[in-house]
This record gives C-alpha cells, sequence and structure tokens, in this order.
C-alpha cells in the first residue's frame, strides 16, 4: 500500500511541473492561416499580423483588426472599422500552446470570460 501511494505521489509532482512549451515570440508577425466552422461547414481563413496590425481574408472578404499585446502570449484584437455592434467588441486571444509552426489559442469577447473557444492557427510564412 506504501509503494503504490509513493508511487502515485511521485507521478502527480512529476506531472503537476509540466508546463507546455510556449514560444510566442515567435507567432507576432507572419502570415498564418486557420480553420472556422460556419452552420457545420469548415473554413479556411488566412490573416497576416505585423506587431499592431492584423489583416484577416476570409470568407471572400478582408477585414482589418488592431493588435495590443498584453505579453509575449496574450493580446487583445479590435476591429478597426465595425460593421456593428457585436464587431465594436475587442477580443482576447490567450496562446496555450506552441510547435515549429502552430500555436493553439483560447479566445473570448473582452469582459465575457465565461464563452471561451478554442483554435489554432498554422504559421505559413
Amino acid at each position: 500500500m506504501i509503494r503504490y501511494t509513493s508511487s502515485i505521489f511521485l507521478l502527480l509532482i512529476f506531472t503537476s511541473c509540466y508546463q507546455p512549451e510556449r514560444n510566442c515570440k515567435d507567432f507576432k508577425n507572419g502570415k498564418f492561416k486557420f480553420d472556422y466552422v460556419v452552420d457545420s461547414v469548415t473554413k479556411t481563413g488566412v490573416f497576416t499580423r505585423d506587431n499592431d496590425l492584423s489583416i484577416e481574408f476570409y470568407d471572400g472578404k478582408i477585414d482589418s483588426s488592431s493588435v495590443r499585446w498584453v505579453n509575449d502570449c496574450e493580446y487583445i484584437v479590435k476591429k478597426i472599422n465595425p460593421k456593428s455592434m457585436a464587431e465594436e467588441k475587442p477580443v482576447h486571444i490567450k496562446i496555450l500552446t506552441t510547435t515549429d509552426n502552430s500555436y493553439t489559442f483560447e479566445f473570448s469577447i473582452v469582459g465575457n470570460s465565461k464563452t471561451k473557444s478554442k483554435g489554432t492557427a498554422i504559421k505559413t510564412k
């Protein structure tokens, strides 16, 4: 019993210290693609980010947003020319993990942390 308890304790210690890799600085600038779902149809969007500006290409549309970095792994985007009240609300994005060419992120409307969604962006350039 003691051996079993000790094994579980050691396992908990090692797994609680695990931190996912996050090289967020590698993703501040570049060209990215991402998949999103609209009415059960998966579509692909592309965006280019240069520190404080993001230009999105999706569903035959072009849109621009300002980018304000909170820290190396979190930023807030806000539409430059919103076309509705919903588009006026800024979005908080947090990079959760990174790989060599992609990052997984969660996002929510600023002030509404209850409703979070996740996505993955792949760096193409």
